[in-house]
């Protein structure tokens, strides 16, 4: 580089000349004014290692001038340092340079520098970001020294990758090795145990926070606690640790408020959401949302629009996807699907989560054509649906009285185009609107092409062949899904069970039923005893059926107890039938239909003083049915 006399003329010599520019460019970069900094880097007549390694670093958030910056230092062979190394390494991390990274590494391997904790450091937060957690860990490994830093630097990357188990090891590791954790390693480690729900692991640090009196010290640390306990909404824990803190300190707020939300206690709620305000602290995404899905939960739509007033306050209903999607949601679920597509249209721009929201909306209301007209128009629009839009649009297709195999077919073929023919909620919709069209054999070649299948998966295939009246299939994959070690559900019984009865398999169904308890330790409830009941009833078998609806948990069911009455009518048990009628006069007095079905049966078994004394009751009660009306309104 050419060096011009007059220009350090006024110098001693050339190091005075770069020590006091490169004064100077500090001085801006700690100042914040990069522009000024580069205007006398680039005028500067020499520079050193000092100088780049000073601009490189304040290039921080511009990586592409600084790895040019960092090219031009080696054509001009002035020698990097550690703190070049890791200025660069940083670069490459924060913009998630893969390449240019391992390129770095090679150059601090040739010169020497991959024993410097910093470098080394450096280099373990570089293939943690880019999810190399092996190559990190043997670089980990074979630094000499280790400081508290670096090994924070791995918690961190362990905690962002969700590897929990690794964490909570690494942590033990520090232990064995004689490391002392700060604030910063407990709020990584409690971040990773609050992202997985991990609640005893939780309370072990927590246990350890005390001993060290972390809490009353480092205010993040307390702060992490609440927003830990309120991941796992744990109340108690939540509200102890929030209370514990300072109020000027606590910047928690939102935490609590969303788990108070989302454990549908609402006056606590609404009554810390008002204090923080006092206190001035801001409501979050997460608060509001928290209240939106608690108003969806409930249907409150007074409230869901209360909320609504504060997003529009805040700006919340342009700056948000979670909220926007959240609002749409809300007034879906308090059936004012008007107001959630309005909500939609205000939109400054269309996002997935937000179309994946009204589609739920209109599926929930019935809305099918609604369903898949918004299917074409994300389509149109180049929004790519995902696992929950294919989902969704095939589950109201399925449930459309309308609804054509063509149609599923068309959405098989995109989703395959997609790539998500083998995602497990596609894979399940698929096979549930193939089995309602009656092409269970589809939905078989489905489930068969699944490389594991779930309990999900499984269901749905049992669930497909009962709807078909292929009893036997279903139980041989109930048997299947047994082998492989897939723990079945109560859903999943009451498929198999729908398929006993459909199909009148009952030695079938009665090993089902028995084996829910005995070996699976699932208990039936009313619905397994329900289908139980009608099975049996179908084969005649009325003396068993009556004894197993004495044993349901809603033995005051009327609804069995009517089904059994209905079979005793075409099975002519006059003795079970009594009963049946009895109890089911007694259950529920008040339904006319329950007296005429009562009264029509000691009518059919020719007791028709029985029958006629009903009748009068019934007439006594004031519940006469007028003879010709229906409940079926027309329109005209």
């Amino acid at each position: 580089m050419l060096m011009h006399s007059n220009t350090l003329a006024s110098f001693r010599n050339a190091s005075d000349y770069v020590y006091v520019k490169n004064r100077e460019i500090d001085a801006f970069i700690k100042s914040r004014n990069l522009n000024s900094a580069l205007a006398v880097f680039h005028n500067m007549a020499l520079r050193d290692t000092v100088t780049y390694n000073l601009i490189i670093s304040g290039c921080f958030r511009l990586p592409e001038m600084a790895l040019h910056l960092y090219v031009e230092m080696g054509f001009l062979r002035i020698r990097e340092t550690s703190t070049t190394f890791s200025s660069v390494i940083a670069v490459c991390t924060n913009a998630g340079f893969c390449r240019e990274g391992a390129q770095v590494h090679c150059r601090v391997v040739k010169f020497g520098f991959l024993w410097n904790v910093f470098v080394g450091g450096a280099l373990v937060d570089f293939y943690m970001h880019v999810g190399l957690s092996g190559v990190a860990l043997e670089l980990f490994d074979e630094l000499p020294e280790r400081n508290l830093a670096v090994w924070n630097v791995m918690l961190r990357g362990l905690c962002e990758l969700g590897c929990v188990e690794e964490l909570l090891g690494f942590y033990s590791r520090m232990g064995f090795e004689g490391v002392v954790p700060n604030g910063v390693t407990f709020c990584y480690l409690l971040r990773g145990c609050s992202n997985q729900r991990r609640l005893l692991e939780g309370k072990k640090l927590q246990s350890c926070i005390l001993k060290m009196g972390l809490v009353e010290s480092n205010v993040f640390v307390a702060n992490a606690l609440v927003d830990f306990y309120s991941a796992c909404g744990c109340l108690v824990g939540a509200r102890k640790s929030f209370e514990a803190i300072p109020v000027e300190d606590v910047i928690s707020w939102n935490s609590l408020v969303a788990v108070y939300a989302d454990n549908n206690v609402l006056c606590d709620a609404l009554e810390l959401f008002t204090v923080m305000q006092v206190w001035g602290q801001r409501p979050s995404v997460r608060s509001l949302v928290g209240f939106l899905n608690l108003c969806s939960r409930t249907e409150d739509i007074h409230l869901g629009k209360q909320i609504h007033s504060h997003v529009l306050k805040l700006g919340f209903d342009e700056g948000s996807v979670h909220v926007q999607s959240a609002l749409i949601d809300m007034y879906g679920k308090c059936r004012e699907i008007e107001s959630s597509v309005a909500v939609f249209e205000c939109l400054p721009k269309r996002t997935l989560e937000c179309c994946n929201s009204l589609m739920t909306s209109l599926s929930h209301r019935g809305a099918i054509e609604d369903v898949v007209e918004l299917f074409g128009l994300m389509v149109d629009e180049g929004l790519m649906p995902d696992e929950v839009t294919f989902s969704t649009t095939l589950k109201a297709l399925s449930v459309s009285v309308s609804s054509s195999f063509t149609s599923s077919q068309l959405l098989h073929c995109f989703a395959f185009k997609s790539g998500l023919e083998s995602d497990a909620a596609v894979s399940c919709s698929l096979m549930d609107a193939y089995s309602r069209c009656g092409h269970v054999e589809l939905s078989h070649q489905i489930f068969e092409s699944l490389p594991s299948p779930n309990a999900m998966c499984f269901t749905s295939m049992i669930n497909g062949y009962a709807r078909n009246g292929m009893g036997k299939e279903g139980l041989a994959v109930l048997q299947a899904m047994i082998e492989k070690g897939i723990k079945p559900d109560k859903v999943t019984f009451l498929c198999a069970l729908t398929g006993c009865n459909h199909t009148g398999l009952v030695e079938e169904g009665r090993i089902v039923f028995d084996s829910m308890r005995s070996l699976h330790g699932v208990h039936p409830d009313r619905l397994h005893f329900s289908c139980m009941v009608d099975l049996l009833c179908r084969a005649g078998l009325l003396h068993e059926a009556e004894e197993l609806l004495l044993q349901a948990p809603g033995k005051r069911d009327c609804f069995m107890w009517s089904s059994l009455l209905r079979s005793c009518r075409v099975h002519k048990n006059e003795e079970v039938g009594t009963r049946a009628a009895q109890v089911l006069v007694e259950l529920d007095p008040d339904d006319p239909a329950v007296w005429l079905q009562a009264s029509n049966f000691y009518a059919e078994i020719e007791k028709f003083d029985a029958s006629r004394q009903i009748r009068e009751v019934s007439l006594a009660r004031k519940m006469t049915r007028e003879i010709g009306c229906s409940s079926i309104e027309i329109r005209k």
